[in-house]
């Protein structure tokens, strides 16, 4: 199956495994998947993740999802997508948005890569929102 936006099958991935309480989740992998995945680890949202390769050469993403031990809640709340192949989301660093008043992030495509508005924020760059975790 060929889907038509990788990004946002990404998040429904993660989506469901959340609901469904999965403690790893398995995402065919992309090179915008991959910083994506890492910038959600050093955010503290996810507890691990490695890429795998498989014989189709795209290769996978094993995520550890991240839960509270008292309460069994996860630590993302919600996965929203902002840019979509047909109406893509662009921003200069001056109009960046805040997600949650800075409680969650919002994840860029830059220039300088895929960071945080935050980053994008202090390196004074403006992109593509691709989505707000919180």
């Amino acid at each position: 199956m060929k889907t038509t936006d990788p990004i946002a099958d990404y998040l429904t991935r993660l989506r469901n495994a959340i609901k469904a309480k999965h403690r790893v989740v398995e995402v065919p992998a992309s090179n915008l998947k991959k910083e994506m995945t890492k910038v959600l680890f050093e955010k503290g949202y996810i507890t691990n993740y490695r890429f795998e390769d498989t014989e189709n050469k795209q290769g996978k993403i094993k995520i550890a999802l991240k839960y509270n031990a008292d309460t069994k809640e996860s630590a993302i709340t919600k996965l929203e997508r902002i840019s979509s192949p047909g109406l893509r989301q662009y921003k200069p660093a001056t109009d960046l948005p805040k997600v949650l008043n800075g409680l969650g992030i919002a994840i860029l495509s830059t220039s300088k890569g895929v960071i945080t508005d935050k980053e994008a924020r202090q390196m004074n760059v403006g992109g593509e929102v691709l989505c707000y975790v919180y």
